[in-house]
């Protein structure tokens, strides 16, 4: 079976996108796994890199850990935390094969119409360097520049596999009315702030900033500004050799962070807000009113998990949804740009066109 329009076999066009969204999904595990890992303290579970104290799973008999233990007496072996580390290394490695089968079809295909020859050759090598920044996490001793910049390199990952996979599935591809497409500009303003707000969030947890201020709507003690040190708390580069782990900031420091996110939370909040409404009035009942609601409700399910971030001080299974959440914020942000893009695969319905033009 084929389609002449675009010149390449259905089968085969279908095939590269039902692995771009599980592609995706396994990007979406991995953000979520780091999370956990790193909220759980686990980052360095395991000293080297890509194995666990020189072996390749962890070590978990006496033997293997009392050789362990000997190699790196500055850091025992805890085996929890060094399987939460592993697993997410295993995860993180499927991915990358997933990305590169990916690629390999693409090029195959690389004469056809619509073939992401380009992007999936960029997404091999962003995986290339989302390894190399997994690897100076640990021998870095979690710099928070690095765990940041793998944190957004992972993000980058998931949002370019969604991306691929609407491209490549065709999802979502009716045509949007004139007022919908005048959306889009601003759609993509609100993805370039929620990709701040989540270099925020990142620098928030990597700085052990998530529980500088315990109360809302002030931070503590009932105060509104306490004192900050915001020289201090984005200093974006680091030196090297010193353990990170548990962070090195002081309060007011820690403090300064977690206001800026706050800050950035509200804005994000008012701006993603008003145009999921904009998009829900000015579109018909079906796919563009979908997509606006699912916005507006992956922004209100994000803000609700911040909220309880602070008043529960940053439960683990809340501040892992956390991170999730901004993941799911920011693909239902890119399926709207997608889906305002004039000029979709079908017409826009009578009901689109108002009585004055018809």
């Amino acid at each position: 079976m084929s389609n002449p329009a675009q010149g390449q076999p259905v089968v085969k066009r279908i095939n590269l996108s039902v692995l771009s969204a599980i592609a995706a999904f396994v990007a979406l595990c991995v953000i979520m796994l780091g999370a956990y890992v790193r909220l759980s303290d686990a980052g360095l579970g395991c000293p080297d890199w890509p194995g666990c104290y020189g072996q390749l799973t962890a070590p978990s008999d006496a033997e293997s850990i009392a050789a362990a233990n000997a190699a790196h007496p500055q850091r025992p072996v805890e085996s929890a935390k060094a399987w939460k580390e592993m697993i997410h290394r295993y995860l993180a490695s499927s991915l990358g094969l997933l990305i590169i089968a990916i690629a390999v079809i693409a090029w195959s295909q690389r004469k056809a119409q619509r073939s992401p020859v380009a992007l999936s050759s960029f997404l091999v090598a962003l995986v290339a360097f989302q390894g190399l920044l997994g690897m100076w996490t640990v021998t870095h001793l979690v710099n928070p520049s690095i765990v940041t910049s793998h944190l957004a390199g992972g993000l980058a990952t998931l949002a370019l596999l969604w991306w691929l996979t609407l491209r490549q599935g065709r999802l979502f591809d009716a045509r949007p009315s004139a007022a919908l497409s005048r959306l889009r500009p601003w759609a993509i303003g609100g993805l370039a702030l929620i990709c701040i707000q989540i270099l925020l969030g990142g620098w928030t947890s990597t700085n052990y900033a998530a529980v500088a201020c315990i109360e809302l709507p002030t931070c503590y003690g009932g105060l509104w500004w306490p004192e900050t040190d915001f020289r201090e708390g984005f200093t974006l580069w680091r030196p090297l050799g010193i353990d990170y782990e548990f962070g090195v900031l002081d309060s007011a420091a820690r403090t300064a962070i977690h206001l800026t996110h706050r800050i950035g939370a509200i804005v994000v909040l008012i701006y993603i807000g008003a145009l999921s409404v904009q998009v829900i009035r000015r579109a018909d009942k079906g796919t563009h009113q979908g997509i606006g609601i699912a916005v507006g409700a992956a922004l209100l399910l994000q803000v609700g998990l911040g909220i309880g971030n602070v008043l529960g001080h940053l439960p683990l299974p809340v501040a892992v949804a956390h991170n999730g959440g901004a993941a799911l914020l920011m693909l239902t942000m890119l399926t709207l740009i997608h889906a305002l893009k004039p000029g979709g695969s079908r017409p826009i319905s009578s009901a689109a066109i108002s009585p004055g033009k018809a």
